[in-house]
């Protein structure tokens, strides 16, 4: 494949990393002009309110900009680019999450800066540090190419000072934007601008009059006494969607996605980031993910998985792929679709060197593996699927350990070695997992009916005087044969097989039978089989 026909193919994908990176092709088609006339790299922005702890929504707002980000240097034949990921720590806290502990001691800092409060947690100097840490030990371990910045060192430092004056001369245009969306009684209180408290430290929600924007004068009330103070320095926060816009006008960003919730945030901050005589990034807006109830993921609540819940049973790959897919589709987020994720990561890697560039394109997994900068593993597979893997380990039960299950991954994977094959080693671990905390506990075989009987009695039959070397092929013609007999009274093959899968293995679905005889050992079947029909 050469350059040339990567860019034609990329120009045209309708994947959607290339549909988003083309909207800042067509802004810079020469690329982004810096103060001096020089190309200066396009600045991706990632946001994360550590009010909470990290959950796989706070991460997939990083994987899916760098996959733009990726996108957009194919696009441009390798264009400078720079992703921010940016904490918004000087948020006052609103209220104590419900998942940390010591919340006793949060409580007495509510309305204090997250970054100027103690970390429940004991380890870091705030509660903001620890979040932000739990979130970057993540990207870093991911691989991400990312810059951290923290609202609180931008406001700290002075560096935010030049955008606030601006937000200080523009004062009465920005409350024109903003009081029209408010309710009355929000619009009496109403100001941009959130001083710090010198007396309390907590951020204050109170009106204020701008008494000198160059020098960042304001004056306010402050429990009781009219105060004038400078809000430059860190004395002072901005309202969330001022806040916002002032960060694109400050860091110059480009391109910012966000969840379907903030799409009023978008537009608001839009118009403020104009009235700073700016222009507002690209942005996608994606839909939200759900519990398993359909409610949505909340940090504070803890009705997600959590990144190391997920990697507790699944691979980092299949969260890339989760992640990827559509994103302006709402999509459930529980342990149960862990599963399909992990295998279906890998039937789109094995494809990757057979599709024709074109299909590439539009295959995640060309994505995901140039999203750290990792251009190899192209057409790698396994050589045991993972819902294989839990249906073994789902018959060996809550006490099997690794080494049983690669004594019986011996029976189907040549050299089966965990040194020759660490993929699938990775997966034994997380098969064991899965099994001992969401199957076995309540893992129930039913009972066969009548007619499941005897066919279950035919297939033993079968199996007895079938050679231990038979292949997985022959093994599942035997298994349809039987499922076809007029005999045993099966309406069709789907109810044969979910009888197998229902009686031997307790779930409703399964893999292909002859792959899982061939895997557990036709003498292990057969016990299987008796124990159902005892």
């Amino acid at each position: 494949m050469t350059d040339d026909a990567l860019l034609a193919a990329a120009q045209v994908s309708k994947a959607w990393p290339f549909e988003e990176a083309r909207k800042l092709v067509k802004r810079y088609p020469q690329g982004k002009p810096g103060p001096d006339g020089q190309i200066v790299p396009v600045l991706f922005e990632t946001g994360y309110g550590p009010s909470g702890l990290p959950h796989i929504g706070t991460f997939q707002e990083v994987l899916r900009t760098t996959l733009v980000r990726r996108a957009y240097e194919v696009l441009t034949g390798g264009a400078p680019t720079r992703l921010v990921a940016f904490s918004d720590d000087m948020d006052g806290l609103r209220k104590v999450p419900d998942n940390i502990p010591n919340q006793g001691l949060l409580t007495a800092y509510l309305g204090h800066p997250l970054s100027r409060i103690p970390d429940p947690f004991g380890k870091y100097e705030s509660f903001a540090h620890h979040n932000n840490a739990m979130l970057r030990e993540f990207l870093d371990r991911f691989g991400f190419d990312y810059e951290f910045v923290a609202s609180s060192d931008m406001y700290n430092s002075g560096q935010f000072d030049d955008a606030l004056r601006g937000v200080l001369r523009n004062f009465p245009a920005i409350m024109d934007i903003m009081l029209p969306t408010l309710r009355e009684e929000r619009r009496q209180t109403y100001s941009p601008v959130l001083p710090v408290s010198p007396k309390t430290h907590q951020v204050l929600q109170v009106p204020l009059e701008v008494v000198d924007a160059e020098a960042g004068l304001v004056r306010f009330e402050d429990h009781g006494e009219m105060v004038e103070s400078c809000i430059f320095g860190g004395q002072a926060k901005l309202q969330w969607k001022v806040d916002w816009a002032m960060r694109w006008v400050a860091l110059g960003v480009d391109y910012e996605m966000c969840g379907k919730d903030l799409t009023d945030s978008v537009r608001e901050s839009g118009r403020i980031t104009r009235a700073l005589g700016a222009t507002p990034p690209e942005a996608l807006i994606y839909e939200l993910f759900l519990d398993e109830e359909g409610q949505k993921i909340s940090k504070s609540k803890g009705n997600g998985l959590t990144i190391d819940q997920w990697l507790t049973y699944g691979s980092e790959e299949s969260l890339g792929l989760f992640l990827y897919r559509e994103p302006k589709s709402a999509k459930s987020l529980h342990t149960g679709i862990i599963p399909k994720n992990v295998d279906e990561y890998w039937q789109f890697r094995e494809k990757l060197t057979s599709q024709p560039i074109e299909q590439q394109l539009g295959n995640p997994v060309w994505h995901l593996l140039r999203a750290n900068g990792y251009h190899g593993g192209d057409g790698e597979r396994l050589p045991v699927t993972f819902s294989l893997l839990l249906n073994l380990v789902g018959v060996l039960g809550a006490g099997a350990t690794r080494a049983q299950v690669w004594s019986y991954l011996g029976n189907y994977v040549a050299a089966a070695d965990p040194a020759a094959h660490p993929a699938l080693d990775g997966l034994v671990d997380r098969a064991l997992a899965y099994n001992r905390d969401l199957v076995a506990p309540t893992l129930v075989r039913r009972k066969p009916a009548a007619n499941e009987a005897l066919a279950l009695a035919a297939l033993d039959e079968e199996l007895a005087a079938t050679s231990d070397d038979a292949t997985a092929e022959d093994l599942q013609t035997m298994v349809y044969e039987i499922g076809k007999d007029p005999h045993f009274g099966f309406e069709s093959l789907r109810d044969w097989f979910k009888a197998l899968y229902e009686t031997l293995l307790g779930s409703p679905q399964g893999p292909r039978m002859g792959s899982f005889i061939a895997l557990y050992g036709i003498a292990n079947t057969r016990k299987l089989i008796a124990s159902a029909l005892d």
